[in-house]
């Protein structure tokens, strides 16, 4: 067999469900070639035809066997098989694939020219270039993505996430993730005591909790079954479902939020998804079951990847988790450089199993294999974890540091320092709090949003009283 050719697609629509259809071309794609790197996702408005709906853009790299015009033929076949119905020119569009380069080759004929002709003046397809390959020269012209993009002096294109029916913009405003723990020995002193199998007052309860945070303001609710607070023990599957499904599943159909699951166990996860959730949290990064990447791409469903030098008492637990070369607990030359290198191995990781960039999310791993100093400065420099480009998930909620800071406090009494901490993570590119108390750690966010984001249209919305 030929070495393979190295291929950048470019990917938009801005019909129906716009992320849906990316992902199912990411999925048509994989029929005839290899996906090897997918940049973020970004809403844009139109080019040229501009009275149409918003556009999601993105690229990806891949290789393939084809023949350019082999290759064009394949990418027709797909968007007619999704319903793409050539008319105006540069109109609407439920799915556009385009190629940008085939290796280094120069076409030009009536049906296809290589490399794209208008890419030096589109930068909805060359600011997802650069997440990819920002140092790709471009043949003709010899200038890299970079330069492409900086000639253009066009403002940075707002990057987006989807999560279920709702889609996220970051940078916009700090987004609030309230804490529903489905447990009977949560550290926080929250858990909704259960046992194994949760009665309908519990759920009843779990559903007024969600609602009020809602009210309160909060973007998305994260749902529990098993406390990781340090010692824990893993608690049987089962045990683990039937706390956790009956919850989503009743809040599914009471809030008009973003359902989380947390969990680290992909049949968990999977029934959860089934029930209505819209992301998975991962507190093992996918160091404790790999399958949570796969069933994302799978879905369609955003992943959050968190840092995590744990090591369980549990002979077995501690083995499994020890999957990815992660140092020991503590024992950092570099805090951020070394929670950026680990964390680089979870997202290649998750990527290498499917799941686009635009549904990553890293999380830094407060109290997880950290000291209380090692917490501190992960704190005060958290923007150096922002090279990456990931969203960045921050979880200081009532957390041992927190009270170990302010003289030993209970976590019922660690509110003021988790907004104090949630206040510095916003200034240094936090995109999102989880956290117990919702309602003060929105306000919280607003104000802070108010000074250190641009644009502030969002201040003229009433806050939740």
């Amino acid at each position: 067999m030929t070495k393979p050719h190295i291929v950048y697609l470019a990917l938009g629509s801005n019909l129906g469900d716009r992320a849906a259809h990316l992902h199912t071309a990411l999925r048509e794609l994989r029929a005839y070639t290899n996906i090897e790197a997918t940049s973020f996702l970004y809403e844009t408005p139109p080019a040229y035809v501009t009275d149409q709906p918003k556009f999601l853009n993105a690229v990806c790299r891949v290789t393939t066997q084809l023949s350019p015009t082999d290759l064009l033929a394949a990418l027709e076949a797909t968007m007619a098989a999704m319903g793409r119905v050539r008319s105006l020119r540069y109109g609407p569009r439920i799915i556009d694939l385009d190629i940008l380069f085939y290796d280094r080759v120069q076409i030009d004929t009536p049906d296809l020219t290589l490399p794209h002709p208008r890419l030096p003046e589109r930068d909805f397809v060359l600011e997802p270039l650069c997440d990819i390959a920002p140092n790709l020269t471009h043949p003709l012209i010899g200038l890299t993505m970079r330069d492409l993009l900086s000639a253009l002096k066009a403002p940075p294109l707002p990057r987006v996430m989807p999560l279920g029916q709702h889609l996220w913009t970051w940078g916009a405003k700090t987004y609030v993730m309230g804490i529903v723990n489905v447990t009977p020995d949560s550290f926080s002193g929250d858990g909704l005591a259960v046992n194994q199998h949760p009665t309908e007052q519990i759920v009843a309860n779990a559903v007024a909790q969600a609602q009020g945070f809602v009210a309160d303001g909060a973007d998305c609710i994260d749902v529990g079954g098993m406390s990781t607070r340090p010692g824990h023990a893993l608690i049987p599957v089962e045990e683990e479902m039937a706390r956790v499904i009956p919850v989503v599943r009743a809040l599914a159909e009471a809030v008009d939020a973003p359902i989380s699951v947390d969990t680290f166990r992909s049949e968990v996860a999977q029934a959860a998804l089934a029930a209505g959730a819209h992301l998975i949290n991962d507190v093992w990064g996918l160091r404790y079951d790999r399958g949570l990447a796969r069933l994302a791409a799978e879905a369609g469903v955003p992943l959050v990847v968190m840092h995590n030098r744990a090591a369980p008492e549990e002979a077995a637990y501690r083995a499994r988790v020890m999957s990815l070369p992660f140092g020991p607990p503590g024992a950092y030359d570099d805090i951020i450089g070394d929670i950026a290198d680990e964390l680089a191995q979870s997202m290649a990781l998750a990527q290498g199993l499917g799941l686009p960039r635009w549904l990553l999310i890293a999380d830094p791993g407060l109290g997880f294999g950290k000291t209380l100093e090692q917490q501190l400065e992960l704190i005060d420099r958290l923007d150096g974890l922002r090279e990456g480009g990931y969203p960045l998930l921050f979880g200081p909620s009532r957390k041992r540091f927190i009270g170990a800071v302010l003289g030993g406090l209970p976590p019922e009494e660690r509110v003021e320092g988790t907004l104090a901490t949630c206040v510095l993570a916003i200034d240094r590119g936090a995109d999102i709090i989880r956290v117990h108390d919702v309602r003060g750690a929105v306000r919280a966010a607003r104000m802070t949003d108010a000074i250190v984001r641009q644009p502030r249209d969002h201040l003229a919305a009433p806050l939740p009283k």
